[in-house]
C-alpha cells in the first residue's frame, strides 16, 4: 500500500466542504467543483465523477444511523482500498471531500491515503442562515437526503432507495463559473435509517465505554472526572485523571488520546472530535518521598 500511498499524493489536490448534518452540503457540492475545477467527489461513501458513481457505498443505503457513519468515515478496509484503488486507476487528481467537520474530512482523507485537504470551505461561507435552516429542517421533519448525481445513475446502484430526482438551476454567480452548463441534477433520497430514527449514545454508555478504555490501557490511571459536550458534529471528552509518578507524561497523554478515540469511534460509529486531558494529580508511591 505504500506505492499507492505515494501515487496517490503526487500531484493531488483535495479540497473539503464541511458542515452539520442536514446543511445542504451535498446540494451544493457541483457548484463547489465547478467554480475550483475539482472533477471528483467523496460523499457519504461514494467516489463520484462526472455524475457518475465511481467506486463505494452509499452511507444512505444503510439500515441503522451507527453504520452509515462507519460508511461515511470508509471504516471498513475492504471499502477504503476499493475505492483508494479506483482514484489511482483514473488517475484523479482534484477531488472535494464532504463531511460534517474538519476532523471527519482529515480522517477521510488519511483513510483514503489523500494529502490533507488544503483548503476547507465551510457551508456557511456558501449559503446563506435562511438556506441551512430550511435544509435543516427538511432533513429533520421530511427525513430527505440529497445525492450529487442524476437519479437514474442513483436508481441503477441503490434501485432500493431511490426517490426522485431534482434539477436545480444555479444562480447568476455560479452559473458564470460552470463548465457544463447552467442546469444540474441531484437526487433526492429516504435512506433506511432516516424512517426509523437517529440512535445516539447516552452519557452512561459513553462514560463506561471511555472508563473501560483508560483501565485497559492503563490500570494504574485514576478517572476522577469526566465531561461530555456533544453537539451535531460529534463528541468531546473532557478527563481528569491522577497519574502513578514515574511515567512519561507526554508519551502517555497521546496514547491515552488515541486510543480512547480509535476504540470508541470503532465500536460504535460515533464521532470523537476531542479528547482533553487534565492531570490533577501525581501520585507518589507511598513509602516515597518523590525525590
Amino acid at each position: 500500500m505504500n506505492i499507492l500511498n505515494q501515487l496517490l499524493h503526487h500531484g493531488m489536490t483535495v479540497y473539503a466542504l464541511v458542515g452539520q448534518s442536514g446543511t445542504g452540503k451535498s446540494f451544493r457540492a457541483k457548484l463547489i467543483t465547478q467554480k475550483y475545477g475539482l472533477t471528483a467527489i467523496i460523499d457519504d461513501g461514494l467516489l463520484i465523477e462526472d455524475d457518475k458513481i465511481l467506486a463505494g457505498k452509499s452511507a444512505k443505503h444503510e439500515k441503522t444511523y451507527m453504520g452509515a457513519v462507519r460508511v461515511a468515515l470508509f471504516d471498513d478496509k475492504e471499502h477504503r482500498d476499493s475505492v483508494a484503488r479506483v482514484l489511482q486507476k483514473n488517475k484523479i487528481k482534484r477531488i472535494l471531500l464532504l463531511g460534517t467537520s474538519e476532523k471527519m474530512v482529515q480522517k477521510i482523507a488519511m483513510r483514503l491515503q489523500l494529502p490533507p485537504p488544503e483548503k476547507i470551505i465551510k457551508i456557511e461561507d456558501i449559503a446563506s442562515r435562511e438556506d441551512i435552516e430550511k435544509a435543516i429542517r427538511s432533513r429533520q421533519i421530511e427525513g430527505k437526503h440529497v445525492i450529487p448525481v442524476p437519479a437514474i445513475e442513483v436508481q441503477k446502484s441503490y434501485p432500493q432507495i431511490f426517490y426522485n430526482a431534482m434539477h436545480d438551476v444555479l444562480s447568476r454567480g455560479w452559473r458564470m463559473l460552470s463548465r457544463k452548463g447552467s442546469l444540474s441534477e441531484k437526487s433526492i433520497v429516504t435512506p433506511e435509517f432516516s424512517k426509523k430514527g437517529r440512535t445516539e449514545i447516552s452519557e452512561a454508555a459513553l462514560t463506561q465505554m471511555t472508563l473501560h478504555c483508560v483501565h485497559e490501557l492503563d490500570s494504574q490511571i485514576h478517572v476522577k472526572k469526566l465531561a461530555i459536550k456533544t453537539d451535531r458534529s460529534g463528541y468531546r471528552l473532557i478527563i481528569t485523571i491522577d497519574v502513578p509518578f514515574g511515567k512519561q507524561l507526554t508519551g502517555l497523554i497521546h496514547s491515552l488520546q488515541n486510543y480512547i478515540i480509535d476504540n470508541i469511534e470503532r465500536i460504535t460509529g460515533i464521532l470523537i472530535e476531542e479528547v482533553s486531558i487534565i492531570i490533577d494529580k501525581i501520585s507518589v508511591p507511598e513509602g516515597s518521598t518523590g525525590n
